[in-house]
Formats: structure tokens, sequence, C-alpha cells
């Protein structure tokens, strides 16, 4: 199934489903998630580098993504990013869960309650300087750093990564 299709399919079972919307923590295809991956290190303050924007990020710059642990064993992830137009600063609490082992960058993150998406960590610096995450279809991508700047190898790596699993890169933001 490609992705456009997997993304109206999960719409679709939520409607029909009521309530129980399943979660939409599928990958696109060719997008594999990072394995012996230390939750420990990914934890702490990332910088939103670029992005395939959405309606919940547009307009937003010095964006943050802030993870910690929870009790429960959860992530709690604060995203935060401040308005280009009107310069507040908004921020969203949610919480991520692995969706098989937690050695697996592959996770479901929720900001609304029961409604779960995939959060999948498909490169990562082996000194967890950057990351290149991916949601659940090719209309979701980040690329992520510990710094509010990147060299020009990892931007090209990036840019040539994400094209070549079909990502839309022309269509990037980049803040930084």
């Amino acid at each position: 199934m490609n992705s456009n299709r997997s993304g109206v399919v999960c719409f679709i079972l939520g409607v029909l489903m009521l309530g129980s919307l399943p979660a939409c923590t599928g990958m696109p295809d060719g997008v594999e998630p990072v394995t012996g991956f230390d939750k420990s290190r990914y934890l702490g303050l990332w910088h939103e580098i670029a992005r395939l924007d959405h309606s919940f990020e547009r307009d937003l710059v010095d964006v943050t993504a802030d993870y910690a642990l929870r009790e429960d064993g959860a992530v709690r992830v604060v995203n935060s990013g401040t308005d280009s137009g009107t310069g507040e600063r908004r921020s969203a609490e949610g919480h991520a869960k692995f969706v098989g082992d937690d050695t697996t960058a592959h996770l479901k993150v929720s900001f609304f309650g029961p409604f779960y998406g995939s959060y999948i960590v498909f490169e990562l610096d082996p000194d967890y300087q950057y990351a290149f995450v991916a949601g659940y279809n090719l209309d979701y991508l980040w690329l992520l750093a510990r710094e509010p700047e990147i060299s020009d190898e990892v931007r090209s790596k990036f840019i040539s990564r994400a094209q070549s699993l079909g990502f839309a890169t022309d269509q990037l933001v980049w803040l930084h």
C-alpha cells in the first residue's frame, strides 16, 4: 500500500471506529527505524532544523522538542516554537511509547488523547547529535539536531536520503 493510501485508510478507519481510532503507526515504504536505539541518549532537547510543513507547525520558528522519561516508562514530549507573526511562544505536551521493543526507534506519539501517529527515527548520528525522523507516511519528515546549526554535510546527507525514500524535499521548510 502506498503512503498516501495508508494515510487515507487510517483516517477512514478512525472515522468508522468513532473514538477508538487505531494508531497510524505504520511506516512509509523503504523507511526503516534505527535499531540498537538507546532511549536514554535520545532524551533531552533537540532543535528542529527542517520539516515538511503542516498546519500544527505553520509559521513556527525556533522550534524545539524536549524528551524526558515519565514515571510510567513512556516518554514525555514537549514541542514548542515561536509564532513568526506574533512572537508568541507556543507549546504542546504529549507522550510517546515504543511500538515494539525500546531498542528499535519506532514510537507512537500522542498529543490528543487516544490518537497516535508514528515517530520513526530512520537515521541517527552515532553520537546522537542529529536525527532524521519520519511519520507514518511521506507527508511527515523532520531533521532534528542537538545544536541549532548543522554542517553542510549533514544537510546534504538528509536531502539525499529523504529524496531516495520519496519525500518531497523541494517542499522542506528550513529553520536554520
